[in-house]
């Protein structure tokens, strides 16, 4: 039998866990997969784009298990009563192929990049860094800026988005959040200034450019989560120029992170060398970082083992028969053998 997680039951999880422990947890699995980057297998994401968007599959595999999630990045959706991602996976075993859990991932998907995020800013990122700046304050914010407030203490937020709205939801549903202070701001040159992290998480299918290097200052860290397809950047090339790149999987960023930009022998580090000691960060406080963030399936592969665990223990998710179960696995047209001959009974009431 298969867990099936929803969106509510995966809801349920957080909600139950508190979210200190989900982010610190999740990051523990994290971790563990970026130390061991060279067990698994990896590609770059199969993208198919439109005019409106793009859907992505995403599969990676350890020797034990195999994952895949569909993803979609539709900027437009909201018009449409719809999110702008929308995404669900599957975790299997191996060793026979049998499906062990499917589940939503939308949710988990926010999650999952919020805690890359922290962790990548927690090997990067200035020691002591406090004050954060969030460009965008649409779907995904809240979710990186607990993850930074839980994982590095960041206390001070410094928050901007085109539209008003969204930032007034950010401010509302952080108002709870204790030792958080959310400021707004009127531009973003206005909202980084000062700021040791800067995270941009725009949702555009644009050449945008979100931070220019007349924002960049000595000491920052950058987070840049938006840019994650062609077609789509945040930051100016001379921000990339200011310091040190570092990104998640190089072939896939290359194609969809604001590397995009960049001619092909344009230097960067993937993150797992820094968390295994095989590649240099940060060197000095003065120097500026950037995480060029698009995400990978080694990620939602994290997730769904986390959700996996998380879901046996607290008895969450329903069972679902996605393989059947025969005495004869040979005999596969049983199974309608089966559902046929309980027709006439169920006739008869």
């Amino acid at each position: 039998m298969t867990t099936l997680l929803s969106t509510s039951d995966v809801a349920k999880i957080v909600a139950l866990q508190g979210p200190e422990q989900v982010f610190s947890s999740m990051l523990d699995y994290l971790l563990s997969d970026f130390l061991r980057w060279q067990e698994f297998d990896k590609s770059a994401r199969v993208a198919s784009h439109s005019r409106t968007g793009v859907i992505e599959l995403m599969p990676t595999a350890d020797s034990e298990f195999y994952s895949f999630k569909y993803v979609n990045g539709h900027p437009g959706n909201p018009q449409a009563g719809l999110s702008t991602v929308m995404a669900f996976g599957a975790l299997a075993r191996v060793a026979t192929g049998e499906p062990l859990l499917i589940s939503e991932l939308t949710l988990t998907t926010a999650l999952r990049t919020a805690v890359t995020s922290a962790l990548a800013a927690r090997a990067l990122a200035r020691p002591g860094s406090r004050k954060m700046a969030l460009i965008g304050n649409g779907a995904q914010s809240e979710f990186q800026a607990l993850a930074f407030h839980c994982v590095l203490g960041i206390d001070t937020l410094h928050v901007y988005d085109v539209d008003a709205g969204a930032t007034r939801k950010l401010e509302s549903n952080l108002a709870w959040v204790p030792g958080l202070r959310v400021v707004r701001f009127g531009s973003t040159a206005e909202a980084v200034k000062g700021a040791d992290i800067v995270t941009t998480v725009t949702a555009d299918k644009a050449y945008a450019t979100i931070l220019t290097p007349d924002m960049i200052e000595p000491g920052m860290h950058v987070n840049a989560v938006g840019g994650d397809c062609p077609g789509k950047t945040e930051l100016h090339a001379d921000v990339l120029r200011a310091g040190p790149v570092f990104v998640e999987y190089e072939p896939q960023t290359r194609i969809e992170g604001d590397l995009q930009q960049m001619p092909a022998d344009f230097a960067v580090t993937e993150l797992w060398r820094v968390l295994t000691g095989q590649g240099q960060g940060r060197r000095r406080a003065e120097d500026v970082t950037i995480f060029d963030s698009v995400g990978f399936a080694l990620e939602d592969f994290s997730a769904l083992r986390w959700l996996r665990d998380a879901a046996r223990r607290h008895g969450i998710g329903a069972r679902i028969e996605v393989a059947p179960r025969t005495a004869d696995p040979k005999n596969l047209f049983g199974v309608v053998s089966e559902a046929r001959s309980i027709q006439p009974a169920l006739a008869r009431g």
